[in-house]
């Protein structure tokens, strides 16, 4: 039997709104996608189209994520450990290992080591940033439809310029993470 490796990572830690989102993967050892890196690294052409290639091509693969509600009560640290770990439990075939994005490691059953630069370093991470990176980015593309005056099709929730205007304008919606000081601000 193979041992099956599962990369892990999340996005949306930076964000003054939305859920975070984290994604597990196991690829094939054989498996033929080029590019693989930090989804940071890559234009969102390019994302688009290793992230049908990782769907296409994984053994498995899975989302997880923390909503607003419990990044507030959590923290961002913790919500993204529980995004991570529903992530992993959302994958239909168990592995044997987790390689984690970062510097710890979520509360789960099988062996797990934290890899700091992972989605740089990490075949396997940097295919589960890249579906985690797009799976948010469309979640907030969808809440720009809903809240257009905020601008998330732009800028993803970041605090950018755009957003914090918007936010002193409009005032704060419960996609809003109210932890976070900028918000908090405008409360």
């Amino acid at each position: 039997m193979a041992d099956y490796i599962a990369g892990v990572d999340e996005a949306g830690r930076g964000p003054l709104a939305g859920s975070v989102v984290a994604a597990a993967v196991i690829l094939p050892e054989e498996h033929t996608i080029e590019g693989l890196t930090d989804s940071k690294k890559l234009s969102a052409k390019q994302r688009a189209k290793l992230e049908i290639q990782i769907k296409e091509q994984a053994l498995s693969w899975a989302v997880g994520e923390a909503d607003v509600a419990e990044i507030d009560t959590l923290n961002i640290l913790w919500a993204s450990m529980l995004a991570m770990k529903r992530a992993v439990e959302n994958l239909d075939t168990i592995p044997q290992k987790v390689l984690v994005d970062g510097n710890r490691c979520p509360d789960i059953s099988m062996e797990s080591e934290a890899i700091i630069k992972g989605d740089l370093k990490v075949k396997v991470i940097s295919a589960a940033s890249i579906i985690a990176k797009e799976t948010r980015d469309r979640q907030m593309i969808e809440l720009d439809l809903e809240f257009p005056e905020y601008g998330f099709a732009q800028h993803k929730g970041y605090p950018t310029k755009q957003h914090i205007e918007a936010l002193q304008l409009h005032g704060v919606t419960d996609v809003h993470r109210k932890s976070y000081r900028p918000v908090r601000n405008c409360l």
